[in-house]
């Protein structure tokens, strides 16, 4: 069989490379010996019959409203999905549309199509920028870059993980992120599963036992963790955090 990794509106959502997480995964897939696909989805009808996996990536703040459009076509599909148990990957902006609403620093709220629980709202102290970390009881431990001026708010039964460095969800929360079964919101940049390769095959176990095969990390994607794990341990240093062990 054939896995198709869905990049929703990646010609709007992809300011930080974020939508390549689609990339990260399908090419995982291919070292351990699957075929896989990506289907750069910029209108519903464009959508493939089967869908394995969901990334929609982040996106500015002009092209707010022209995201949400487009992404409110595919409302229906993405509650399915969710509610199916298909992996979806949501960071910043894009995460931030699956949300109850987004609140902007000029005033505007727009209406977020309330997949995951919370909302973003502007941050009082400005702009945040600068390297993330955090502990996820699911993930273990998530490195990444974090570059957002707004908080996320009334999710707080529902992290992503703890942060050990970094502002995450603001607000003195301690936390990073949303999780709600298999839909996943974050502020990490990286993108996130390039950084951590553990996250992106946490995903793809999941994936590949939906479709009843398994997933086992291919020789080439030893060889690319290597470099992801030293750039992990250079962040965790600039950041000054000690893992244990």
């Amino acid at each position: 069989m054939t896995f198709t990794i869905a990049a929703l509106v990646p010609s709007l959502l992809n300011t930080n490379g974020d939508a390549e997480n689609a990339a990260v995964l399908a090419q995982r897939l291919r070292w351990a010996g699957h075929e896989a696909r990506i289907a750069r989805v910029e209108h519903v009808d464009e959508l493939p019959d089967r869908v394995d996996a969901v990334v929609v990536g982040s996106g500015n703040d002009s092209s707010l409203e022209a995201a949400r459009e487009r992404l409110l076509t595919m409302h229906d599909q993405l509650r399915r999905w969710g509610t199916e148990g298909v992996p979806i990957l949501a960071v910043g902006t894009g995460w931030e549309l699956l949300s109850w609403g987004v609140e902007t620093a000029d005033g505007r709220t727009v209406e977020g199509l309330g997949v995951l629980p919370g909302r973003a709202v502007p941050r009082a102290a400005g702009r945040v920028t600068g390297e993330i970390v955090l502990r996820s009881p699911r993930f273990g431990h998530l490195v990444g870059f974090e570059n957002h001026a707004r908080d996320y708010v009334q999710a707080e039964a529902s992290p992503l993980g703890r942060l050990l460095a970094g502002a995450g969800n603001g607000r003195d929360s301690g936390q990073e992120g949303v999780a709600m079964g298999w839909v996943l919101g974050t502020h990490l940049h990286g993108p996130v599963l390039a950084k951590n390769p553990g996250f992106a095959d946490a995903i793809l176990t999941e994936l590949a036992s939906r479709a009843g095969v398994e997933y086992a990390p291919g020789e080439q994607a030893a060889i690319v963790d290597g470099y992801a794990n030293e750039a992990r341990r250079l962040l965790l240093e600039a950041a000054k955090v000690a893992l244990p062990g």
